[in-house]
């Protein structure tokens, strides 16, 4: 599996037979270039429009927008529910928010979406638990921060972390969050280089829950 960070929260996975998009944002004042790619299947963790927009995606995806077992094309997906944060909508946070578990290649990715709160419940836990990849947000301000991220962590035990939502070139001055080199110092990672890709198998998984960086966006357009 071909793994590429499109900014933000939105993720390319590129299986054998398959291209799944995580939560495309709609560009307009965003910071971001425009979304230009095509996906067999979708995943939107909620419905704001840094997170849910899919007018310009090609392919005629197939959308999946909240919890549920899924089977498309081989691929197996769930959605899980994610608790809302204590004070409700009020913090900026979605009201609903859904993550998804991916499986691919003999692979177990899943992408936290908008995530609100920290620790993991048990009942979330019991789904995301065995997942070789984490997508995790650590920009807080709308979502968790990079101590609550790093507790996901060590609940969770991944062999790769990959941070999303968070400060770059393209949203500072846009938007309110946090830069990646927190959450990098909480797991002892800070010299961690970007990636453009990540290219995946079951066997070059490291032993261990490693965090990579990956590239600027535009350099993945």
């Amino acid at each position: 599996m071909d793994l590429s960070w499109l900014g933000h929260a939105c993720f390319r996975l590129r299986g054998r037979d398959v291209t799944i998009l995580t939560d495309p944002y709609a560009s307009d004042g965003f910071g971001y270039p425009e979304l230009s790619t095509n996906a067999n299947i979708v995943t939107i963790s909620n419905d704001h429009p840094h997170h849910a927009g899919i007018a310009k995606i090609e392919g005629n995806p197939k959308v999946l927008r909240g919890p549920g077992e899924y089977e498309i094309g081989g691929v197996l997906i769930w959605g899980v529910r994610t608790a809302r944060p204590q004070n409700g909508a009020s913090s900026g946070a979605p009201a609903k928010n859904t993550a998804f578990i991916i499986q691919i290649e003999e692979l177990t990715v899943c992408h936290l979406g908008d995530l609100a709160s920290a620790p993991l419940t048990p009942e979330e836990l019991t789904h995301i638990k065995d997942a070789d990849v984490l997508l995790v947000p650590v920009g807080g301000n709308c979502t968790i921060n990079a101590t609550q991220a790093a507790r996901i962590v060590s609940q969770v035990e991944p062999k790769l972390v990959v941070p999303m939502h968070y400060a770059t070139d393209e949203t500072r001055g846009r938007l309110a969050l946090d830069e990646v080199d927190r959450f990098c110092k909480e797991l002892g990672a800070t010299e961690a280089p970007p990636r453009s890709r990540l290219s995946i198998t079951p066997t070059s998984l490291p032993s261990e829950p490693t965090v990579v960086l990956l590239a600027p966006p535009r350099a993945n357009q």
